[in-house]
């Protein structure tokens, strides 16, 4: 698997009372890291600013690596984040994210999520929460002691699993409305960063060797 072309996406929508600055910090980290390096070809996309459906799917294809960030809003992605999905996957149907849904009119009960056309590449995925971490993992609390990844988005893991994506290591920023350290969380991200891509560096060098 190569990690050369990284294409790095913010879901963090501009709207009401959200000036999306996490997500947008978090999002220029990231460009930051992989422009710091060598080896290294970064693309992105702010949905808050205008896009060309055709240039996006062109990114997603590609890409080895597409590292997508979000707020999560009443546990649902943005709506403006969630149209651009809408949109450039639509786009991207037998244009070389998906050929169909997998299955055949001879059995058309198996198979279904099959059709996706981006094996052999990854995604990451950061989200941000009012929520405390808490919420997720203590006994009685609103999550049941559902993790992020296998509650509110495990369709969103689904849907990238549909394409042929597969996961890297998720991180996920809590409390960030009411209690946000932002240089904490900076430095927590930047480790992950560097521990995910050491990571699959190295197990490239092993397929390589």
């Amino acid at each position: 698997m190569n990690t050369n072309h990284i294409f790095v996406i913010n879901g963090g929508q501009v709207f009401g009372h959200s000036g999306g600055r996490f997500n947008k910090t978090i999002f220029d980290t990231t460009i930051d890291f992989f422009q710091e390096q060598e080896g290294y070809e970064v693309r992105f996309t702010d949905i808050n600013q205008p896009y060309d459906l055709k240039q996006e799917v062109a990114n997603f294809v590609w890409a080895d690596v597409i590292i997508y960030h979000t707020p999560i809003w009443w546990f649902q992605l943005p709506h403006a984040f969630k149209k651009y999905l809408d949109l450039v996957f639509t786009e991207g149907h037998q244009q070389g994210i998906y050929r169909n849904d997998g299955r055949s009119l001879a059995n058309p009960a198996i198979n279904y999520g099959t059709g996706g056309q981006l094996h052999g590449r990854n995604y990451m995925l950061t989200t941000s929460w009012n929520a405390p971490e808490t919420a997720f993992t203590l006994p009685g609390e609103f999550f049941n002691q559902k993790s992020v990844d296998d509650g509110p988005l495990f369709g969103f893991h689904r849907m990238n699993a549909f394409t042929g994506l597969a996961p890297l290591k998720s991180i996920h920023f809590h409390d960030i409305e009411k209690n946000a350290d932002v240089e904490k969380e900076l430095k927590r991200y930047r480790q992950h960063l560097q521990a995910v891509f050491t990571e699959v560096s190295v197990a490239e060098e092993l397929v390589v060797s």
